[in-house]
């Protein structure tokens, strides 16, 4: 029994898997095929209340916390809908634009982006920059009452649908802070590239972005000047405790599938569970994945509290995305050669979760977080 739920996140979970499993699960395939998942999903979801759940009622969302939050990643991850860069818009966008935005800013998106019809994104990442977020190239030049934006962002979940770009600039190229600054994708001089081929995640629009010397309104920018990087490491440990969320409910619903498959499966004329190093291969799985839910479970509560710490944050998404990559493995190679057919949820869950140990910030910058703690 979790405890860390109340009855109103289990209703918003009925809720979310019922639409999940009608309107999400169907066209995975589809949507895999063609890297992008149109946008009338993302309204369809806003219609019934599944996006920027967080959002306070007074800008159209419903006013819930992390719990709600959890609950549709979660959710998500239990069909591995990888396409679906729900998660981004709601659980790192809005609450950029909740958290630094002006009354007006919050007025001008935030209904958009909780109805779907307005889709979010951040782009932080360069080209050969890696975690290295202060080496950034892209600038905001002020020119009068416009900031004048030029650079090239890459690695954008959401960019092939994007509409609003929080992007992160400098004002003087020899600074080492940053300016966040939005940017909406109808500016003269902002482009998308063509979308990124990945090894996984096939579904997900991920894409370059280019800013063209693009002129955007002064009351564009998100907070202070120069306060940018504050604002991201900020919102990071939540960002990095949803990773380690997703990896969970992975390993929980991934080992539920591989009990059914090796029950069924038969070899020299006994089910593949009937030999030993089965059973305790998924002994060992069962109990990883129970210390990683008590742990993660612990972290989310932390972040409901208003608790949750910068290196505690690290913690979940190292511990969860390195379990995920060994658990997944092995849940994989019980299902032997069909664990290597695409057309098996636990061969591209497989794939899907490689990328865990490097986006939100790589295993080893992880690591360095939490040694600065010791």
């Amino acid at each position: 029994m979790r405890t860390v739920f109340r009855e109103d996140h289990q209703m918003f979970r009925e809720m979310a898997r019922r639409f999940i499993e009608n309107e999400i699960v169907p066209h995975l395939p589809e949507w895999e095929h063609a890297g992008i998942v149109p946008k009338s999903v993302w309204r369809k979801a806003g219609e019934v209340g599944l996006l920027c759940s967080t959002v306070p009622e007074e800008y159209g969302g419903a006013g819930g916390d992390f719990g709600h939050s959890a609950v549709m990643i979660e959710e998500l991850a239990r069909v591995n809908a990888t396409a679906i860069g729900f998660t981004t818009h709601s659980e790192i966008v809005a609450p950029y634009i909740v958290a630094y935005g002006s009354e007006e800013q919050k007025r001008r998106w935030l209904p958009g982006m909780v109805s779907g019809a307005t889709i979010g994104v951040i782009a932080m990442s360069e080209p050969g920059i890696g975690s290295d977020l202060r080496s950034m190239r892209t600038s905001a030049r002020r020119d009068g009452d416009d900031y004048v934006v030029t650079g090239q962002k890459t690695f954008i979940t959401n960019g092939g649908n994007a509409d609003l770009v929080v992007t992160a600039a400098k004002l003087d190229p020899a600074a080492k802070d940053l300016t966040l600054v939005c940017v909406e994708a109808d500016r003269a001089g902002f482009s998308k590239g063509k979308l990124l081929e990945k090894i996984g995640l096939k579904g997900q629009d991920t894409s370059e972005l280019f800013f063209d010397d693009v002129r955007v309104p002064v009351a564009n920018r998100l907070g202070e000047e120069n306060k940018g990087f504050s604002y991201l490491t900020h919102q990071l440990a939540w960002e990095r405790t949803i990773i380690g969320l997703r990896a969970a409910a992975s390993i929980d619903a991934l080992l539920e599938d591989t009990l059914g498959y090796v029950r069924e499966r038969k070899v020299f004329g006994k089910s593949v569970f009937d030999f030993q190093n089965t059973r305790f291969k998924l002994a060992e799985c069962k109990a990883q994945a129970t210390m990683l839910r008590v742990f993660v479970d612990d972290c989310l509560a932390k972040a409901m509290r208003g608790e949750l710490s910068a290196e505690v944050g690290a913690m979940c998404k190292l511990m969860g995305s390195e379990m995920q990559g060994r658990v997944l493995d092995e849940l994989l190679q019980l299902h032997g050669g069909y664990g290597f057919m695409s057309e098996y949820k636990i061969s591209r869950a497989w794939v899907d979760a490689r990328v865990a140990r490097i986006y939100g910030g790589t295993s080893e910058i992880m690591k360095e977080i939490i040694a600065r703690s010791l």
